[in-house]
């Protein structure tokens, strides 16, 4: 279901399950992880197949472990991690949003770096429907994305929003036509900086913390690029 493609410093990674609008296996959450940690350069596309970006996870997975409280549980664990891997990967990860992104499609998202959208791209947090919500770190990503107020309208309502209306709330960052564009946009910048500013960006320790962070990866930086900046400054 996972296929990977390297191309020009992107990680083209795509979910290729299309009759089931890419929805998520177990199998599938462990090997997406792994074709994003193992990305050889310093940008990766995350990208659905066909009509839909992601439809979150599958749900005959879902109904298998309703009724045993473990395999429920290590589901969540299981969802919990991948989403976790991918937001912290070397790599910067751009989710490309084209067509649906539905639940745990949506989580998908909130992990990756940076997030655009097509302007066929809808998405939503439908669980709430049927009694479920978004439990793959979407409750405590969604609001740090959008705030506590469209966070609460989205998950208490399930109303599904196009790209236009995802943008307003700073649920993806821009929308665009082909979001290859913006993966080669970023990867034309320097790799070091790149993957330093993807990890400082979801640091979530104390503001200190993160200062000492910050501060700790500029230093590394200015020595990396020592010379160039000394032969930038004698020109």
């Amino acid at each position: 279901m996972i296929h990977t493609r390297d191309d020009d410093g992107v990680r083209v990674v795509t979910l290729s399950r299309p009759d089931a609008r890419n929805a998520l296996t177990l199998d599938a959450l462990d090997a997406l992880a792994t074709a994003v940690e193992d990305a050889p350069g310093p940008v990766v596309l995350l990208r659905g197949a066909g009509e839909a970006f992601c439809a979150g996870a599958d749900l005959s997975t879902v109904a298998e472990v309703a009724t045993d409280e473990d395999s429920a549980r290590a589901f969540v664990e299981q969802g919990q991690e991948t989403m976790t891997r991918i937001e912290e990967a070397d790599a910067v990860v751009v989710a490309g949003i084209d067509g649906a992104a539905r639940g745990g499609g949506v989580e998908l998202a909130l992990a990756c770096d940076v997030r655009v959208a097509t302007p066929d791209a809808t998405l939503a947090e439908p669980g709430v429907s049927f009694g479920l919500f978004g439990a793959w770190g979407g409750t405590v990503r969604l609001a740090e994305a959008v705030g506590t107020t469209h966070a609460n309208d989205l998950s208490l309502s399930g109303r599904v929003v196009d790209a236009e209306e995802a943008k307003s709330m700073g649920l993806v960052s821009r929308v665009v036509t082909d979001p290859r564009t913006v993966a080669d946009e970023l990867a034309a910048n320097d790799a070091g900086a790149l993957r330093a500013l993807g990890r400082l960006g979801t640091h979530r320790g104390s503001k200190s913390e993160r200062e000492r962070a910050e501060r700790e990866a500029f230093v590394s930086q200015l020595k990396t690029h020592a010379d160039a900046l000394a032969e930038h400054r004698n020109r």
